[in-house]
């Protein structure tokens, strides 16, 4: 298959090139706007997706895309909430309408917001941010389309060998303040999170993109709480300490999330734990391979409120 990955160049890209590239023809299309070079060795072509023209033929020789390309997460989307749509959901809705072969789409669980219980497909949506409220409508827009839609969870661990990791996800967090500064703050402790390693969304994607499934599907490994994300960090790392302090306002999200559609119609189940994440994030930190952990291109909000999008 000729495969095209909008936005492929990123951290959640990184793995599903790497895992689909020996059985498809891959291109990766990306404004590289995290990173300062693509040194894979696959199909590359820089291009912002608003750039229709650009797109258009790519898209025109392609059997299936990979649509990751977004501004990702809370923060980084409450910046311009104008730009997040048109990045995040209108540019989709140009996806349907100019092309009709398999899509496989990256939203988010975010989108249940703070309910309680086990939530699955057929939960309300309950949007508490702009990044929620763009993915809850390019769902909308891929209805009734061949398309895959992956709610993800929480993600953590590393991605491949070149994609920058994003230091700003809670369980990649926290084990870098745990090494490098001898505690971790957990705000509340007690909200759930639907966690998935980012290697097992390359494994759901590679399990799926040619079946002929479609619809929205939740995918996650674990629920766990932050407090008991906390604590498993300390097993590894205890010399470190917890710090509890009153859950911060701006992140109400708290739900729990059922994996079992998935499973039931592709046959497909995260498998990848917790803890093989922790120990990759602890290897990286403790071996001194990121020269400053603190530089604001391992967090999505810290480097979109100084640089912006162009």
């Amino acid at each position: 298959m000729n495969v095209l990955v909008v936005g492929g160049a990123g951290y959640v890209g990184g793995g599903i090139v790497d895992k689909l590239k020996p059985k498809h023809n891959v291109t990766v299309y990306d404004s590289l706007i995290y990173e300062e070079s693509y040194r894979k060795d696959v199909n590359f072509v820089n291009g912002d997706i608003r750039d229709t023209d650009k797109l258009l033929p790519l898209l025109d020789k392609s059997d299936a895309v990979i649509w990751l390309a977004a501004l990702v997460g809370d923060g980084a989307c409450a910046i311009n909430p104008e730009l997040t749509f048109k990045i995040n959901s209108e540019s989709v809705k140009f996806l349907v309408e100019n092309f009709k072969k398999r899509i496989v789409f990256l939203s988010t669980c975010s989108v249940y917001g703070a309910q309680d219980g086990l939530l699955d497909e057929s939960s309300s949506v309950n949007p508490l941010s702009e990044y929620a409220s763009s993915k809850v409508q390019a769902e909308e827009y891929l209805e009734g389309t061949n398309s895959i839609i992956f709610r993800l969870g929480t993600l953590f661990g590393i991605s491949d060998e070149f994609s920058r990791i994003r230091l700003d996800l809670v369980v990649n967090i926290l084990v870098t303040k745990a090494l490098t500064e001898g505690k971790l703050t957990v705000f509340g402790g007690d909200q759930w999170r639907p966690l998935l390693h980012v290697t097992d969304v390359a494994n759901a994607i590679d399990h799926t993109i040619e079946m002929e499934t479609t619809g929205v599907f939740n995918l996650h490994y674990q629920n766990y709480k932050i407090i008991d994300i906390g604590n498993l960090i300390i097993e590894k790392i205890p010399t470190a300490t917890i710090e509890t302090t009153p859950m911060k306002f701006q992140d109400a999200r708290n739900y729990q999330v059922s994996s079992d559609k998935l499973l039931k119609e592709t046959g497909f189940e995260s498998t990848i734990e917790l803890a093989k994440g922790i120990e990759e994030v602890y290897n990286l930190i403790s071996n001194n391979r990121i020269k400053n952990v603190n530089h604001i291109r391992y967090s999505n909000q810290n480097f979109l409120e100084k640089y912006g999008v162009t």
